[in-house]
């Protein structure tokens, strides 16, 4: 997750953009033809609603003939070290009122301990034992989010094979089940629900995904997959996806009977 120094920084290469923008005399429609974004989506960016990607510097400096200038500001000060896509979508996390988010395969990002963390990344095969450092830090980090001030409302609808799954060991999966019900108890903004193995076939199990909802109702959704994330806001996919999310949710077991469940499963975990 970027510092807050990192996110002023940020904003400030944004705001250069815009005035650049300005001094050449193009109108948002005309930057972004060349940038290849909406100019809706320029407006975003400019009126910090919308994250600033690396993929938006680039065009940027190509409808501003900056010789790349933008895109090396971004590399010098070590902004672009997490994705474009995942540092979009926490900019939306870290806005939204509310999160429903679904997952068939692993515990979800916000609410995973270090050690399970851990052994999701190591498991890759392809980091090094800094870059899994790294990128655990980075997600304990993000967790703050669900400790703020103004925290979310956070809604998990789990599979209950998930629970099952053997990620870092018997020990890694106790205690993190066990930390799902501690923090259910001790969080009153987050609840979880739990799909039973006994449910059969549901629409969850074409794949994991958050729908997230924004101050004044604007929805936003967030689809996973083996490359990357992809981050959805076209009204038609995102309403989609809310139907997606009704659809595996009136599948769940109620909240009470979903803790009861996981602290089984914890148990067995021995």
């Amino acid at each position: 997750m970027l510092t807050a120094l990192q996110q002023s920084m940020i904003a400030f290469i944004a705001d250069e953009i815009r005035r650049a923008r300005v001094v050449a005399n193009q109108t948002q429609d005309a930057f972004g033809r060349v940038a290849n974004f909406s100019a809706s989506h320029v407006s975003a960016v400019e009126n910090g609603t919308r994250a600033l990607t690396r993929e938006f510097v680039q065009g940027a400096d190509r409808a501003l003939a900056t010789g790349g200038l933008f895109e090396r500001m971004l590399i010098k000060l070590s902004l672009d070290s997490e994705p474009s896509w995942l540092r979009e979508w926490i900019e939306i996390e870290r806005k939204a009122e509310t999160l429903r988010w679904y997952e068939y395969a692993l515990i979800p990002g916000l609410l995973q301990t270090e050690a399970y963390a851990r052994a999701i990344f190591t498991s890759m095969g392809v980091l090094s034992a800094e870059e899994i450092t790294t990128r655990v830090t980075a997600r304990m980090e993000r967790q703050a989010l669900l400790s703020s001030e103004k925290p979310p409302q956070l809604i998990a609808v789990l599979d209950e094979g998930l629970l099952h799954r053997p990620v870092g060991g018997p020990t890694v999966m106790r205690e993190q089940l066990l930390h799902l019900a501690k923090v259910v108890a001790e969080m009153p903004h987050v609840r979880l629900q739990v799909v039973a193995n006994s449910v059969g076939a549901y629409a969850g199990l074409a794949g994991s995904f958050v729908v997230a909802t924004l101050p004044g109702g604007e929805n936003a959704a967030f689809l996973d997959n083996h490359l990357k994330g992809v981050v959805v806001q076209e009204p038609a996919d995102v309403v989609s996806m809310g139907k997606a999310w009704e659809s595996v949710h009136s599948e769940a077991l109620p909240h009470q009977q979903s803790s009861k469940l996981i602290l089984e499963v914890a148990e067995r975990w021995i």
